[in-house]
């Protein structure tokens, strides 16, 4: 009892540090983590903790970081949020701590997997064994916190919006909201614009893919399995699906928002696809193309409002005024807010006796 008033105290806190702080959205700002940390010390409440977690695929011992809810007066499941790390770094980045302080004031379970770490070798950059790893994460947590399992979340920016998209493809069932941002869809179309722009990233890929794109066809399956694109299909009508990319990013970032929209394209009816000369037009430049509509209105993306948003089956796109980056306080406020997709209901056709 005296750890479910601690949370309570905890949560008071956290609101309090939010409430002046120059987040509007109940997520906390750089500033708020000393504070934060140390009213968790004061608690004495559970923290996230360094887990190691086997592979299902072979014997490499994953690290992760890892947060149960306490189980004592849980009066409901709690849902979790799988936080997946970017392109150049592992499961210790900090970048994501607003996620990670949204689940401990909240109630929610939260892990953040390695997945092979940085995308710089094969077993990295969307392999099957980066891929079982996120699924060995999800089991993992399953096992030791009690999941909602109509309420398992995933997010990811930059690397890890390309995962999040590559495993919404690849596990659509498993996920009741993914939220991607400043993601990569196809891989081998990114490898030409960073080498053609001299980023690192390039040669990351080709460490990761064994070539360039077209030095043989083992190498282009390697783009091709390991491309979001290939695999999107599959969330179509079965995954709720959030795309976010800043208008700015592919000029001052590393990953055109062709990407992004091409990624909607996949799991969106062909009637609310983007054109090519669309993609073409809002892709070429940093600011926003005279003429086009941008009046949208969502209080969450705070000083870097949307600037359009399309949607179609499970799917939403948005566009906003931003560059290459995550805004928390907006995905959360979206991932809050969702469940589970129902299953079409099966028919049955009877035939004549």
């Amino acid at each position: 009892m005296n750890q479910l008033k601690n949370q309570m105290k905890y949560r008071s806190l956290l609101l309090g540090f939010s409430l002046l702080s120059s987040c509007q959205s109940g997520v906390p700002v750089k500033e708020d983590f000393v504070k934060i940390q140390r009213a968790q010390e004061a608690l004495e409440l559970p923290t996230v903790q360094e887990v190691f977690i086997p592979s299902t695929l072979d014997d490499h011992l994953q690290p992760a970081m890892f947060y149960a809810p306490s189980r004592e007066g849980l009066t409901k499941l709690s849902p979790l949020l799988v936080s997946l790390h970017t392109w150049s770094s592992n499961y210790k980045q900090k970048l994501h701590q607003p996620l990670e302080d949204y689940c401990l004031a909240n109630g929610w379970a939260y892990i953040h997997p390695n997945f092979r770490g940085p995308n710089r070798n094969p077993h990295a950059t969307g392999s099957k064994r980066a891929v079982q790893d996120v699924l060995d994460a999800v089991d993992y947590a399953r096992k030791h916190a009690e999941v909602d399992e109509g309420r398992i979340f995933l997010i990811g920016a930059s690397g890890g919006g390309y995962m999040s998209l590559l495993m919404a493809g690849q596990a659509p069932d498993l996920w009741a909201g993914v939220s991607a941002w400043a993601s990569i869809a196809d891989l081998a179309a990114w490898y030409a614009e960073t080498h053609e722009r001299r980023l690192k990233y390039a040669r990351e890929i080709l460490l990761s893919c064994g070539g360039a794109p077209g030095s043989s066809a083992k190498v282009d399956e390697e783009y091709r399995q390991r491309s979001p694109l290939t695999h999107l299909s599959h969330a179509k009508g079965r995954v709720r699906l959030d795309i976010n990319a800043g208008i700015r990013d592919g000029h001052r970032g590393s990953t055109s928002i062709r990407h992004s929209l091409l990624a909607f394209n996949a799991v969106a009816e062909l009637e609310d696809q983007f054109s090519e000369n669309l993609m073409a037009e809002l892709a070429s430049s940093p600011t926003w193309p005279p003429g086009l509509a941008s009046a949208i209105s969502d209080s969450s993306y705070g000083d870097k409002p949307p600037l359009l948003r399309r949607s179609s089956a499970l799917a939403r796109i948005t566009i906003f005024d931003g560059g290459h980056e995550m805004l928390p306080a907006a995905a959360l406020h979206w991932l809050a807010q969702q469940g589970k997709a129902k299953a079409p209901r099966p028919s049955f056709s009877t035939s004549p006796n």
